[in-house]
């Protein structure tokens, strides 16, 4: 029976750190499942999924301690989660306005508000075209409720968008 491992690694920025990592995971009968990996400010981040056969996992975790040694720092938790229901609602939500502190915070405040649950986030900060202010981007990957009052929730998200005068746009 496979076991499911979430592994964050981090390290200095350099290549040959998903070889590494991958030639572990292949070692130990593993299957890499899903991830989402980027370079930010010189370090290298990511987090994946992992698949592998329960009898190896001891072994398995050895390894990734040993990667400590070439500057990979790699945090591994089974998960024995089952997936998703299928009875809620998967949906997006996009972001757009002038950069500043707490933009996340509240955006993620209204949605825990509602029960819903942040699958993917992804952001940055650019400067403007026309103006060269920092703008802030944001797309998000939602799990809506089945019960969830969708048109309460759109509202408290448009009174946020004006009150940080952003635009928010949740697709449904």
């Amino acid at each position: 029976m496979n076991t499911s491992i979430v592994l964050t690694v981090v390290s200095d920025d350099h290549p040959g750190i998903v070889e590494e990592l991958s030639e572990v995971i292949a070692d130990y009968g593993g299957n890499w499942a899903e991830s989402s990996m980027m370079s930010l400010a010189g370090k290298f981040a990511g987090i994946l999924l992992v698949q592998l056969p329960g009898d190896n996992v001891e072994g398995f975790f050895a390894a990734l301690k040993a990667l400590e040694s070439r500057g990979m720092q790699v945090l591994a938790q089974l998960s024995d989660a089952p997936p998703m229901a299928d009875s809620g609602r998967e949906h997006s939500i996009e972001l757009v306005g002038q950069d500043r502190p707490g933009i996340v915070h509240e955006i993620t405040g209204i949605l825990a508000d509602f029960n819903v649950n942040v699958q993917e986030l992804e952001t940055t900060v650019q400067s403007a075209s026309m103006s060269g202010e920092n703008l802030f981007m944001a797309h998000a990957r939602i799990f809506i409720p089945p019960n969830t009052d969708m048109e309460a929730l759109q509202e408290k998200l448009e009174d946020l968008a004006n009150e940080l005068m952003v635009d928010i746009e949740l697709e449904i």
